[in-house]
């Protein structure tokens, strides 16, 4: 699999980019400490500001309706973005503040699986935890138009990237913290028909050497075909080592996935080297697959979501910022 780079925008006055997702024509992404969301118009190069004062927003995602979905790290909520107006859905568990939402996957049935780990850099200075826990949610639509919260996962440490097989029946989650005695893992969860979770699998494990802990993935997303493509490493990359990409066989997934890892030997390392340390936001190309929005900050992918030039599934409409 060849994998080509094009650089897009280098930021000069923000730190960090992340949450991209495709709607059919433009391609979303947020600026996390500049509170913004940005644009992309890859018809005509154009990245532009979509809508300001998002609160240090993180990961986005679009529902079947094409409305826009964000995890809001500094309101320490999950909120939707509705013509301009911000609405928060929830931000709290049973009476106590969330973390900081990071990132999350809407199913078929409109429900929001969020991961709610501590980014202590995303929220208000002084702030502490409420819970006792770093942990993956479940909000359910209500009829009313509100949304009822479900804690589902009691085993993560620190879950990062998320996604919701089409099929509603598998949720991956990217369990990524720093510990060297917490193995940095990919995980498919089989969703019961009431919305818990079973056991998971093990897809992938990153392990740890004398440089240090390998990091694990921070954002991935399905390509037309159904592969994972996840971004993961900083300057310890672990096992991927000289090669911009790496395709595994999921066990017991049925996706294989492909991982980028930023630091390796060869031309990979080079790539990485002339791009730090300043926030990048290159476009892969990978011919028949579609396009690829990458965002890398000091030598580590951020986040990643791939991108299928085509329309919107029947019914949908694009939300306006």
């Amino acid at each position: 699999m060849q994998w080509n780079f094009e650089l897009l925008v280098k930021p000069a006055d923000v730190p960090l980019t992340e949450g991209p997702v495709w709607d059919g024509e433009y391609l979303f992404f947020t600026h996390i400490q500049a509170s913004r969301i940005m644009r992309y118009d890859p018809k005509t190069g154009a990245i532009e500001i979509a809508l300001e004062g998002t609160n240090r927003t993180n990961g986005l995602a679009h529902d079947e309706k094409g409305r826009l979905f964000g995890c809001c790290s500094g309101g320490r909520s999950v909120v939707r973005f509705d013509d301009g107006k911000i609405t928060t859905l929830c931000d709290n568990f049973e009476g106590k503040r969330l973390n900081t939402p990071n990132d999350l996957a809407i199913d078929r049935k409109g429900r929001i699986w969020f991961t709610n780990p501590v980014n202590s850099g995303n929220w208000d200075k002084g702030s502490t935890m409420e819970l006792d826990n770093q942990s993956v949610f479940r909000l359910d639509p209500q009829t009313d138009g509100s949304y009822t919260i479900t804690r589902v996962t009691f085993d993560t440490t620190m879950p990062n990237g998320i996604l919701v097989s089409l099929d509603n029946r598998t949720l991956y989650v990217a369990e990524s913290g720093y510990a060297k005695d917490i193995p940095r893992e990919l995980r498919a969860y089989p969703i019961n028909d009431d919305g818990s979770l079973g056991t998971y699998n093990t897809l992938f494990t990153w392990g740890a050497d004398a440089r240090g802990v390998h990091r694990g993935i921070d954002g991935m997303c399905f390509d037309r075909d159904g592969n994972i493509v996840a971004t993961n490493g900083y300057e310890v990359s672990g096992d991927l080592p000289g090669a911009v990409a790496h395709i595994l066989e999921g066990q017991s997934s049925g996706a294989p996935v492909v991982l980028f890892a930023s630091a390796a030997a060869g031309d990979q390392l080079s790539l990485f080297k002339s791009l730090q340390p300043a926030d990048q936001l290159p476009a892969v190309d990978e011919g028949a697959a579609g396009w690829a929005l990458l965002n890398v900050q000091a030598w580590r992918l951020a986040n990643a979501a791939l991108h299928v030039i085509g329309k919107m599934p029947a019914g949908s409409s694009r939300v306006k910022l």
